[in-house]
């Protein structure tokens, strides 16, 4: 893991560029840029949209070399920017889940890739970690981003998650509301949309 210290001023100038503004990573975790003023919110993903188009892949595989905020930041700019190269990476980095936060913005990612292989590495996860009662990790996130994607994909990949007695209901995630988590992740994919056509 690179951190953005003196002694690596590469990093610390690609952080400094796309995390730092406006304390941008505190923002996009949880997804917190949605509860920001109709305005602030504009400029963000104003913003946010132009970092998307301008970071180049290297730049990105670097933040995904670094900390939570790095990888969280990278992969919120690959979904925006759809850039479905990152996908074996992505798929990795959220099966490992390495670092806290991070696997928030993976899921958003999948969410925008819109399509089967993103399902899948969903799955993935979620049938690695749901079984774990004790483990609190991404899990809500992974199922806003399943369900989001079933609905576009027309298919029904949740659908043996959320079975009665399932997976779900014998998950960590168990008091969470699937059907809130998707809406929360079609607010966030159609953030992204807006701040991209």
């Amino acid at each position: 893991m690179r951190l953005p210290t003196p002694d690596d001023p590469e990093m610390m100038a690609v952080v400094d560029q796309y995390l730092m503004p406006r304390e941008r990573y505190l923002k996009l975790l949880h997804g917190n840029f949605l509860a920001m003023p109709e305005r602030k919110r504009s400029r963000f993903g104003r913003e946010l949209s132009a970092s998307a188009h301008q970071i180049s892949d290297q730049e990105l595989s670097l933040l995904l070399d670094g900390e939570w905020r790095s990888r969280l930041t990278a992969a919120w700019l690959i979904g925006i920017d759809r850039r479905t190269q990152f996908r074996s990476r992505l798929h990795g980095m959220l099966l490992d889940s390495e670092l806290v936060y991070s696997g928030q913005g993976y899921c958003f990612a999948f969410a925008r890739f819109a399509d089967e292989p993103a399902a899948a590495s969903l799955v993935a996860y979620l049938d690695r970690y749901l079984p774990d009662p004790t483990c609190h990790y991404n899990q809500d996130w992974a199922m806003g981003a399943l369900l989001h994607l079933d609905e576009r994909l027309r298919t029904d990949h949740a659908a043996r998650f959320l079975a009665p007695h399932g997976l779900w209901a014998r998950s960590a995630m168990r008091g969470r509301d699937p059907m809130e988590l998707k809406e929360e992740m079609d607010r966030r994919c159609s953030f992204a949309e807006a701040i991209t056509s």
